[in-house]
């Protein structure tokens, strides 16, 4: 069965979409089968894998309403082993309609259960809002993965989804644990950055995540091209962060006995586009369940004769592979207001 992780934040622009997006990307060049649900009606995690708005399209909106399969729902993307479940602007009304539906907090999690079997990862991007959508998201998720930026209001607001993870916990999900605390648009030069890492680290511990996301041109950019920044550009930092956030989550992810892939020493393969015959300059070369990923070649679509050339590149840090439990001790609201 695979592995849910809703990206969520109640706080807007701390990086949700982009970080579903280019974390779940990351997962299939790894070789590993990803399934993204775009749970937010801004549907920006829909335009940004590069499909257009249209309201004719089956989307997560038809999947709470019980109008259709997950299966009938799924979309391809232009990476080869990433899924795509789409959103619309429609799926706003579904705070509404679901409010006195039978099961309204299990819907998501009902409509995706026979998928599950078929990824390794599911990934659920969420609206920044705790409503009605946020709920379907966190009550099908098996751990959420908080992104937040290292400023004082992000403290301030955390401590509201984490009271609202320990009320799920409490009644609709008491195996709802926390994958981790990411830092987006990170810069490590500042002092602020600096005590709010401490404060994290001191909270979460092992939870905070070793790898953070600097503030990157690429990654902002690439979402107007309807690509992940795998792809738009596989070389900048924004790119190369989600490959080792993604990288660290796998490490403590997936069970010993699933292999990432079929061959001994699988690569990094990212699908040519017309505008990305390179190679990704990162080599997989830490051991991940007892495989290693190596170096990364990119081939070009529809060409037996001709390869793109490889590049092989060392990883530039080590991530930590300590185990942690599904469910870990979340400090109060009290102390986190009190530390903020």
């Amino acid at each position: 069965m695979g592995r849910v992780i809703a990206v969520a934040n109640q706080k807007g622009g701390v990086g949700k979409t982009t970080t579903a997006i280019n974390l779940a990307s990351s997962f299939a060049a790894c070789e590993v089968n990803t399934l993204l649900v775009d749970c937010d009606p801004q549907s920006n995690a829909t335009s940004g894998l590069g499909l257009v708005k249209d309201p004719e399209r089956l989307n997560t909106y038809h999947l709470l309403v019980g109008a259709t399969s997950a299966e009938e729902a799924v979309q391809a993307t232009a990476l080869e082993q990433l899924w795509l479940i789409p959103a619309h602007k429609d799926l706003i009304g579904a705070n509404l309609e679901l409010v006195e539906a039978e099961r309204r907090e299990f819907r998501l999690r009902d409509a995706l259960a026979p998928l599950y079997a078929r990824y390794q990862f599911v990934v659920l991007d969420c609206p920044p809002a705790l409503d009605l959508l946020t709920l379907n998201a966190l009550v099908a998720a098996d751990a959420v993965l908080i992104p937040m930026q290292a400023e004082y209001f992000a403290l301030e607001g955390i401590s509201e989804l984490l009271d609202t993870i320990e009320r799920i916990r409490g009644s609709f999900h008491p195996d709802l644990g926390i994958e981790g605390v990411v830092l987006t648009m990170f810069d490590e030069r500042t002092n602020l950055a600096q005590q709010v890492t401490a404060e994290l680290k001191r909270f979460f511990g092992e939870k905070l995540c070793a790898t953070t996301i600097p503030r990157n041109i690429r990654l902002a950019e690439a979402p107007s091209h309807g690509k992940p920044a795998l792809l738009y550009d596989p070389r900048s930092k924004g790119a190369e962060s989600y490959i080792r956030l993604a990288k660290e989550i796998i490490a403590h992810g997936i069970p010993a006995q699933e292999p990432i892939a079929d061959s001994a020493d699988p690569g990094l393969h990212v699908p040519a586009t017309d505008d990305v015959v390179a190679v990704v300059g990162l080599a997989m070369t830490e051991a991940v369940s007892g495989q290693t990923f190596g170096p990364t070649e990119v081939v070009a679509p529809n060409s037996a004769d001709e390869q793109a050339a490889v590049v092989a590149g060392e990883a530039e840090a080590q991530v930590s592979q300590e185990q942690s439990g599904n469910v870990e001790e979340i400090p109060t609201t009290a102390e986190m207001d009190k530390s903020a």
